[in-house]
């Protein structure tokens, strides 16, 4: 049975507490961990910004793909620069259907990055942070799920798959000092042919009303310990409690996380796939009210081409971003959430300028690309530049730390804020270069 859970890896005294508590009622049958993963609801309540974006979908590249052979065609890749719906603007041939809507997108060619290895570049993606053994950072799906909240009983921040493997990545991508409260909730992979949230589905056997009284009893089985222990964490678990209660029987709840609810044809045109399935299940979560989902179907340094590296951006990498991002666009505007949904593919670095002898690419924090649309940002527009080879930013050095001040900019986030560690150290949620305050993108406002 697949539990709902915070991504810990170890359980405080309070969680074990709060679990013996709930066995006390009964209620592990029903999902009732649920109220776990929930926590999150009690500190975030509803949306109080006023940013035109309200909700971001990372899909992310995990490995890192080539700028030259994709976003930014450059005369040492194999694959010829095509047209795109934007005159003057270019990418890969390996991309003709976004190329048919870069209307909708805008390139930055000028990203820069810190990290030469897979886990502290995917960790300075994740948080904007360098890694640091002795201090966690936050991700920038917790820090929009903080701030913002959810809406309509969701998780406000959903990773979908969570990791199989590699699963020290998933960490990076977690709530670190803020607490489990803004940790993301893990989803299966949803291009399984057995994909089910379990605890989201009460067994056939068992009904709403049973469900009900189910309830009830709990409440009559712990009144007498609830007053004995009266204190603001039972009050508090009270909540979680009557918010588990609400997603397990809520349809809109579960109904978000059915893709049985999409036609064939609709998961089709996504593509059958992990990346085509996770971007339809985040355009069903965002849509029900999550605010942040990390879309991760490429995973196992999916995009790490030391070898084969046009062989495999041709084969096996770039059919399944060109068709799903595609389709996701199209699918969003259709449904009216484009314009309040920002929308970013990336990984945590770029290529190196040079084949390797295995007719590879290796790793290249220094330059790189992503596209980027929705949440109301001006698309259609390449932003920043790189040299003729994309090995070194020749225009607009981008950081991290300004991709995500843009995010909470558009989301109505005050992006210069700060959060106050553990050990009283405040750290920028919005971190650039040389620990200046990262600033939104001006050319996409």
């Amino acid at each position: 049975m697949y539990l709902l859970k915070r991504g810990c890896l170890s359980q405080t005294r309070d969680d074990w507490g709060r679990r013996a508590f709930l066995r006390a009622g009964s209620l592990s049958l029903l999902g009732m961990n649920l109220a776990d993963a929930l926590r999150l609801q009690a500190a975030t309540g509803t949306a109080k910004k006023g940013g035109k974006a309200k909700a971001c979908i990372l899909l992310f590249l995990e490995g890192g793909p080539a700028q030259m052979d994709t976003f930014d065609p450059k005369p040492n890749s194999s694959f010829r620069p095509i047209a795109t719906n934007v005159a003057g603007i270019q990418v890969s041939e390996l991309l003709p259907k976004l190329a048919k809507r870069m209307d909708k997108l805008a390139l930055i060619r000028s990203m820069s990055s810190f990290g030469d290895d897979h886990p502290q570049a995917v960790h300075y993606a994740a948080t904007g942070h360098l890694h640091n053994p002795a201090m966690q950072f936050p991700s920038l799906g917790a820090v929009v799920g903080k701030e913002l909240g959810s809406a309509n009983s969701m998780p406000p921040y959903a990773i979908v798959p969570r990791w199989e493997s590699g699963r020290q990545y998933q960490e990076y991508f977690r709530s670190a000092f803020l607490g489990p409260d803004y940790d993301p909730m893990l989803v299966p992979d949803p291009s399984k042919e057995n994909f089910e949230v379990t605890d989201l589905s009460l067994p056939k056997s068992v009904s709403k009303a049973v469900v009900e009284n189910r309830r009830a009893f709990l409440e009559v089985v712990d009144r007498g310990y609830r007053t004995k222990m009266a204190s603001a964490e039972h009050a508090k678990m009270d909540k979680f409690t009557q918010n588990a209660w609400e997603m397990l029987l809520t349809p809109g709840v579960r109904d978000a996380f059915d893709l049985s609810k999409e036609s064939q044809k609709t998961r089709e045109a996504y593509g059958l796939d992990p990346v085509g399935q996770s971007l339809l299940l985040a355009r069903r979560l965002v849509e029900a009210g999550t605010r942040f989902v990390t879309a991760a179907g490429f995973h196992g340094n999916s995009w790490d081409t030391h070898s084969n590296n046009d062989a495999g951006h041709r084969d096996k990498l770039t059919p399944p971003l060109d068709r799903g991002l595609s389709t996701l666009i199209d699918d969003m505007r259709a449904r009216g959430l484009w314009e309040e949904t920002i929308v970013i593919a990336m990984g945590e670095f770029g290529r190196t300028p040079e084949i390797n002898p295995a007719l590879g690419r290796d790793h290249w924090p220094r330059c790189w690309a992503l596209a980027l649309g929705g949440g109301g940002l001006k698309t259609g527009q390449v932003i920043g530049a790189s040299d003729e080879r994309a090995a070194n930013v020749v225009d607009r050095k981008t950081s991290i730390g300004d991709l995500f001040a843009t995010v909470y900019k558009a989301m109505g986030i005050d992006w210069t804020a700060e959060y106050m560690t553990p050990v009283g150290r405040p750290i920028k949620i919005a971190n650039s270069f040389d620990d200046a305050t990262g600033e939104p993108v001006r050319e996409l406002f």
